[in-house]
């Protein structure tokens, strides 16, 4: 039988993630926050936490968490990167916008082709009255993600205006494809 306190919190750490998926978060909230008592520097833990904040609306409270989260080594990429999302979005939803232009800048320098992350640093642009980069962003979004064909058909339209949005060619849009 093993005690081991990475055994118990790999099992405690999982029974906690099912209780958040399961909509049982103030249960999951009560139980991270043991865990984060329990094992501080713990990556997951902080992250799983954070998360858990956010999900309740409790996004003060989230922040300490994600910070934590992202501060040193610990997650898989697939959740750093959820963490750095997490943690951005929260401090725009906080009114914290040059926070979250930092964070999802910096988020985007290690997952530059992440469109999620894309899409949130557009949003916090616009927030930080940079309403031109953020357009810029979504469109250029927007062009490399869009399955509609309405907007495939101008695809090549949308990405030059995304590279220059003050741009008139000929006074008007370029013809779809």
């Amino acid at each position: 039988m093993s005690g081991a306190p990475s055994d118990d919190l790999e099992t405690l750490l999982a029974r906690s993630v099912r209780l958040r998926e399961a909509g049982r978060r103030e249960e999951a909230r009560g139980q991270l926050l043991a865990l984060r008592a329990r094992f501080p520097e713990d990556a997951r833990v902080a992250y799983q936490t954070a998360w858990v904040h956010d999900g309740l609306g409790l996004e003060e409270a989230a922040v300490p968490h994600y910070v934590d989260a992202v501060a040193g080594p610990g997650l898989s990429a697939e959740e750093r990167r959820g963490a750095l999302l997490g943690l951005g979005s929260t401090y725009r939803t906080l009114g914290r916008h040059a926070d979250a232009v930092t964070t999802l800048s910096g988020a985007i320098a290690e997952f530059p082709e992440d469109n999620a992350l894309r899409t949130f640093l557009a949003m916090a642009l616009y927030n930080v009255g940079r309403a031109h980069d953020g357009m810029r962003l979504l469109l250029s979004v927007l062009a490399a993600t869009s399955a509609d064909p309405d907007i495939v058909g101008y695809r090549p339209a949308i990405e030059y205006y995304a590279r220059d949005l003050d741009a008139v060619e000929g006074g008007s849009t370029p013809a779809p494809e």
